[in-house]
């Protein structure tokens, strides 16, 4: 491969060495390990994610000791329904890697806050929005919804209408919750168009002249 700058200060070749390297010490706990649009790529095993990112952190070819992220992709088709994506950058080499990390429904994710303390609220926000759990989190509980809150929003099958409205009770002066209610007078059952704007001719409009 020609040796062409990257936007991310490495050259494709120096990533490739980076890729061959990496994929070389980790044996089986990655595969699919990849260069893609000018960043390292890799699938891991769940069981095996912090090894692989303690040796992204710590071994000198690498030093991805910057956290940016972590993020859920919802996959219902696939048995392993959810991916959980790792974003590290190595201010030492600049460059950064992707891991994806499949997860079924019903498993955990090993939590990375004793490698990252800064991923603590993105695994957080990762439970909140899919249901992925992260095993050994210290304080795993919703941060974008409210405590009551029910399903996870950024799931595919998760209705876009929600389950419960929130609204303020004059009467009982509180906040209180109610199954959502849609109302049907705007509804058009044509599975083309589902809802329906504003009638074309408002009430009152009758009175208005043509040239007015």
């Amino acid at each position: 491969m020609a040796e062409t700058e990257t936007d991310k200060g490495m050259t494709a070749a120096d990533l490739e060495d980076l890729a061959g390297l990496v994929a070389e010490a980790l044996g089986d706990a990655v595969w699919d390990v990849k260069v893609v649009h000018g960043q390292l790529q890799m699938c891991a095993h769940k069981e095996k994610i912090l090894d692989v990112l303690r040796h992204l952190r710590d071994d000198q070819s690498c030093r991805f000791v910057c956290f940016t992220d972590i993020c859920g992709v919802d996959w219902p088709q696939r048995k392993a329904r959810f991916e959980v994506v790792y974003h590290l950058l190595s201010p030492y080499i600049n460059a950064r890697v992707r891991v994806k990390v499949p997860v079924a429904e019903d498993e955990a994710v090993p939590s990375c806050v004793e490698l990252f303390p800064g991923a603590a609220w993105f695994e957080r926000e990762a439970y909140d929005m899919y249901g992925i759990f992260f095993d050994g989190h210290p304080d795993l509980r919703r941060i974008l919804t409210d405590y009551g809150f029910s399903g996870h929003p950024l799931r595919k099958d998760f209705p876009l209408t929600g389950f419960v409205e929130v609204r303020y009770d004059e009467d009982a002066k509180r906040v209180i919750y109610e199954p959502v209610q849609l109302q049907q007078a705007w509804r058009e059952f044509d599975n083309l168009s589902p809802w329906k704007g504003e009638p074309a001719v408002l009430p009152g409009d009758e009175k208005a002249d043509d040239n007015g």
